[in-house]
């Protein structure tokens, strides 16, 4: 190699004593023959970087705790500054990302946007530690989907076990076409069972209440919330109305004897409760309640895989709810890249600090 000529360069270090630290060094520019001119590489920064590693260190930090604009603030640099360091670490991050032994995926869908806009948000839950963000997609199609199974990060499919998400035909198209080693399961998330019994009660409460006259509206008038509660939490004051005669409450009643299901201690029980539960919904008369109920019996396998595994989709509900707050505190995306970034920057689990 030959030095072809000496450039004086500049980082930004971390403050000493609250005085703003420069570290400036000549930095040789040599000649190679098989790369060309290259810049020397300094050991206490990232190449072509404006600050030094632990400056970059302590700003990831920041940042993963708070916005950028409070993190720049505290750091005395601009957003223009600061917002390089976050993307260089993010592309660090996944540079250096393995697979995780997974106990678990939990697959669903996130609106980010106006209408139906969706990215399709696969959760990791690893045999130790916190679930993460292990694949973003845009759309919730099953192309979304596939492309997750193929990553090399995703890790042998044969160790993944279980895979919990709602009924959605596309991804569960996706799961069975990649996941073909006997071992494997889909399991159908209780909560969004039980979040279609909430609707088909509400679908019979309207057509209910648009039938009956002005004296026998009073029955059902300010009861929308009220059938959304359990057994449990039913407030007093509506204790009475749940053995009513009205059609509402007794596709209430057919809603927490579903609910009640996922109370059974094992396989053949759950299976016994659920059929005997489907001959009650299906000679009931209300549709909706009808429409479920087969439903249910359609994914039946999959909806009793919940008492082999034991696993919801409550860890990408809870990673959803996180989601949300990113997005607001950001005022929203107009760049869905950026969107991608940034959950994965905060939610993750990557390795995004800089070696010193």
């Amino acid at each position: 190699m030959h030095v072809n000529e000496k450039v004086t360069r500049r980082w930004r270090h971390l403050d000493t004593c609250h005085l703003r630290t420069i570290i400036e060094a000549q930095v040789p520019r040599v000649r190679c023959r098989e790369h060309g001119t290259q810049m020397v590489q300094v050991p206490w920064a990232e190449p072509w970087g404006r600050f030094t590693a632990l400056f970059e260190r302590v700003a990831i930090l920041l940042m993963g705790a708070c916005s950028i604009s409070a993190a720049s603030r505290h750091l005395g640099i601009s957003w223009d500054e600061a917002d390089p360091i976050k993307q260089r670490a993010v592309s660090q991050g996944l540079a250096r990302k393995r697979p995780v032994p997974a106990k678990a995926v939990c697959v669903d869908e996130k609106g980010v946007g106006r209408g139906h806009d969706y990215v399709t948000v696969v959760t990791r839950v690893p045999q130790s530690g916190s679930p993460f963000v292990d694949h973003i997609a845009d759309g919730r199609d099953q192309a979304a989907l596939d492309g997750y199974w193929g990553l090399p990060t995703t890790g042998p499919l044969k160790d993944i076990q279980c895979v919990s998400m709602d009924m959605w035909r596309p991804y569960m198209a996706s799961a069975f076409a990649a996941l073909t080693h006997a071992d494997a399961a889909v399991t159908h998330d209780p909560f969004h069972l039980v979040q279609h019994m909430n609707k088909a009660v509400d679908e019979v409460r309207r057509r209910e209440q648009s039938r009956l006259g002005e004296a026998e509206k009073k029955e059902l008038k300010g009861t929308r919330f009220m059938w959304l509660y359990g057994y449990q939490a039913l407030p007093a004051k509506w204790v009475e109305r749940k053995d009513g005669a009205t059609r509402t409450a007794r596709a209430w009643r057919l809603k927490e004897r579903f609910r009640a299901f996922y109370q059974c201690e094992n396989w053949a029980q759950a299976e016994a409760y659920i059929k005997d539960g489907y001959k009650s919904a299906i000679h009931c008369r209300l549709e909706p309640v009808k429409k479920v109920a087969r439903m249910v019996k359609e994914h039946l396998p999959q909806v009793l895989n919940f008492f082999i595994h034991n696993v919801t989709n409550s860890f990408s509900e809870g990673v959803n709810g996180i989601i949300q707050q990113i997005i607001a505190r950001a005022r929203g995306y107009r760049n869905r890249e950026r969107l991608k970034r940034d959950l994965y920057f905060h939610l993750g689990n990557l390795d995004m600090l800089p070696v010193i």
